[in-house]
């Protein structure tokens, strides 16, 4: 098709690339199963406190709940003390989560890698240690149930903490197509 060169000379189009692996990350979408009345979804089987269903061993130690205003950015984190591995779950509303592995020893050392997590389309999201993971909420805001391997210790905390533009100011920016 022909088009006017003004608009030619603007065109580019949209690229999917397969992203990066991180090593030891796994999402797993869950079935949501939807009526007129509402909705049901497992969120986890366990079995002595190990959970059921993934290709790593993981013990839930501690069950989270995070809310998060519309447009929020809570970046980035990682757990250096001691391992402590997340399994993210958005409920309601929309994260767009971004993973960048800073493990000195891995094999996908400075790997980046985003994931759209939604009410919706409900998955399981795993963030091994040493995986540094931020997030920007969606127009709705959201609602995160997370679990963890380990226990939040408030007289020593295990967060820390990258400015929120460590990695790229860009990664929190909207698509403006």
């Amino acid at each position: 098709m022909k088009l006017d060169e003004q608009a030619q000379a603007a065109l580019s189009y949209q690229n999917y690339p397969v992203p990066p692996a991180i090593e030891g990350v796994v999402h797993q979408p869950l079935k949501k199963y939807r009526s007129l009345e509402g909705a049901f979804m497992e969120h986890l089987r366990l079995t002595g406190g190990q959970t059921e269903g993934l290709p790593t061993p993981f013990e839930a130690r501690q069950i989270s709940v995070s809310w998060a205003v519309p447009g929020r950015i809570n970046a980035f984190h990682i757990h250096p003390k001691r391992t402590q591995d997340e399994l993210w779950c958005v409920l309601q509303g929309e994260l767009l989560v971004w993973l960048v592995d800073v493990r000195a020893d891995s094999p996908t050392r400075g790997n980046r890698r985003y994931f759209l997590l939604s009410g919706e389309a409900p998955a399981l999201l795993l963030i091994p240690s040493g995986v540094a993971h931020g997030y920007r909420a969606g127009h709705r805001g959201a609602l995160l149930l997370y679990v963890m391997n380990d226990q939040f210790n408030p007289s020593d905390p295990n967060e820390g903490r990258l400015p929120w533009d460590f990695f790229g100011a860009h990664l929190w920016a909207d698509d403006r197509g």
